[in-house]
């Protein structure tokens, strides 16, 4: 199931997600909103929101791609929510750096061929999807490569 493909990242060259758990007053969007159900308006001129009372939601990592099919932009981290009466349990799956780990993974998984070994795949996405950002401080140039940040040990 799509929603939870995210979980391949375990298997791939990209470190571990990290899990943050929460308990307490619901709080937290699946993934903008709190958690909630449509109801049909009684005279059948639409729908309207009410908070959830009891239910799981499972929020599926969040991102788009904006210029071609190959530019991914991360939006949220996946989330697995279940809320109880006014309360909510929630598993987050937060990756190290969170926007270019999921970029960079996505280019990975759905942009190199998979016939490649692992290894061969990262160099692959290391060319064809450099991610190292270039910001300035005072005029002194600072040279960020995010794969050295979010790749496991064995793949740099």
């Amino acid at each position: 199931m799509k929603k939870f493909e995210f979980l391949k990242a375990y298997f791939s060259p990209f470190k571990p997600l990290a899990i943050k758990l929460y308990l307490g007053k619901t709080k937290y969007g699946t993934p903008y909103f709190l958690p909630r159900v449509w109801k049909n308006k009684p005279d059948k001129s639409g729908s309207y929101a009410v908070p959830k009372k009891i239910g799981f939601d499972f929020v599926s990592l969040g991102y788009k791609t904006k210029w071609s099919h190959d530019d991914f932009r991360f939006e949220w981290n996946p989330i697995w929510s279940f809320v109880f009466f006014g309360y909510q349990f929630c598993i987050h799956f937060v990756a190290p750096y969170c926007d270019h780990y999921w970029e960079c993974y996505l280019f990975y998984y759905y942009e190199t061929d998979k016939k490649l070994t692992k290894i061969q795949r990262i160099n692959d996405c290391i060319k064809r999807n450099p991610c190292v950002w270039i910001s300035h401080h005072d005029g002194i140039e600072e040279r960020i490569d995010y794969y050295k940040l979010i790749l496991k040990n064995k793949y740099l």
